[in-house]
């Protein structure tokens, strides 16, 4: 019983670990092309901020799921 909701909690915390390293990585490698090409600025907004949406929808799946 007590270790089904550590094991579930586990499972979450893994899922929103690498959700956030995700939308890390993201947000790095983004201002890093920024830095390289300033000209195509609002082409990698838009595909990092898609990216980033779906790094931490799959976060709150972990969440629900688990």
């Amino acid at each position: 019983m007590i270790i089904a909701e550590i094991t579930g909690n586990i499972g979450a915390a893994f899922g929103l670990l690498g959700a956030g390293i995700g939308v890390g990585l993201i947000g790095y490698k983004a201002a890093e092309a920024v830095g390289r090409n300033p000209g195509a600025s609002t082409k990698i907004l838009v595909q990092s901020i898609i990216a980033m949406a779906l790094a931490e929808g799959l976060g709150v799946l972990a969440i629900i799921l688990t």
